[in-house]
């Protein structure tokens, strides 16, 4: 029997680990974030959402309205509904509803109108039933658009 070499034994050991790395490391995420961008080309480029030519954030992370004139994704007066991760775009209907008030004092928009634009924005954790929740950059979006003489320096 022929004794090989430490050379002979790692030359298919080395072969398969480049082999392993050039198909799980490159080609495999190459394959599936094409499949990705062909398929879901909105989520795979992370769901941004676009006012006029800009890009003004994503529909799935906080996006950091923190003047009073805006809705907040976290809402210091009521910690208890922060998300985990404290980035969740989506807050409870009772946080958002909380937050009429400020908005209403610091705007000047009537807080019925603020209430009517909450609620057509409402969407629920199951389809028609479940948590009811509203998502802050969608909301916010909608109050430039609605009322574009209070929010120009954003449109």
């Amino acid at each position: 029997m022929n004794k090989q070499t430490g050379v002979g034994i790692l030359r298919p050991i080395a072969a398969m680990a480049i082999i392993s790395l050039l198909i799980c490391g490159f080609a495999f995420p190459l394959v599936i974030t094409g499949i990705g961008q062909a398929v879901f080309p909105s989520q795979a480029n992370g769901s941004l959402v676009q006012l006029g030519n800009r890009t003004v954030g994503s529909q799935l992370i906080d996006n950091g309205f923190t003047l009073p004139i805006f809705f907040h994704a976290r809402n210091e007066s009521n910690p208890l509904t922060a998300s985990a991760s404290g980035v969740d775009p989506d807050i409870p209907l009772e946080n958002a509803t909380s937050q009429i008030p400020r908005i209403a004092a610091a705007t000047g928009i009537p807080a019925s109108s603020l209430t009517a634009l909450v609620m057509s924005h409402i969407e629920r954790t199951l389809i028609f039933t479940g948590d009811a929740y509203v998502n802050v950059l969608e909301l916010n979006l909608a109050l430039i658009s609605e009322y574009p003489a209070i929010y120009s320096a954003y449109g």
